[in-house]
């Protein structure tokens, strides 16, 4: 079977962004990084908050705008949720040791990427978030081996949810 480099997933309302967000914490995603791109209110927090639910939690789960990070650990693996909106320089990201949260255990789900450029280790899959109708399209791009086999993994968890 040929893995898919890049794809479509059209959310028409909130739910169904979960949703999606959801398939992926039922695929292999230790050591993926997953950049998420759109302007603002585009769902990528709605989006993050969809993933990390998908891997049980059931709190809270707020945008780190200014924490620039919040982890949630699940037992073997940690994600991490960026936002990087009000990073003021990517050397920033140096003094916070971000190398240290790209592990092999890791996913790490980071809003607004371009602010760390230069710095960030590069995605695996890169989302990107556009207006459709009423709802969202999320058009994602495997940008490596890694990128491709999970999102493979996702399209698969998503078809058996249909």
């Amino acid at each position: 079977m040929t893995q898919q480099s890049e794809g479509v997933f059209d959310a028409p309302n909130e739910q169904a962004l979960l949703a999606i967000a959801e398939g992926l914490s039922r695929c292999q995603v230790e050591g993926l990084t997953l950049y998420l791109q759109g302007e603002l209110g585009m769902g990528k927090t709605t989006f993050s908050r969809g993933v990390i639910n998908g891997f049980g939690h059931r709190g809270a789960v707020k945008s780190p705008t200014y924490t620039l990070v919040e982890p949630y650990e699940f037992g073997a693996i940690i994600v991490y949720h960026f936002d990087l909106y009000r990073l003021g320089d990517p050397e920033e990201l140096e003094y916070m040791g971000i190398r240290d949260y790209f592990s092999d255990n890791s996913l790490c789900l980071i809003e607004w990427p371009q602010r760390g450029a230069g710095i960030l280790k590069g995605a695996d899959i890169v989302v990107h978030f556009t207006v459709q109708g009423q709802g969202r399209r999320l058009h994602w791009q495997a940008m490596n081996a890694l990128g491709r086999e999970v999102a493979q993994q996702w399209c698969d968890a998503l078809a058996k949810v249909e």
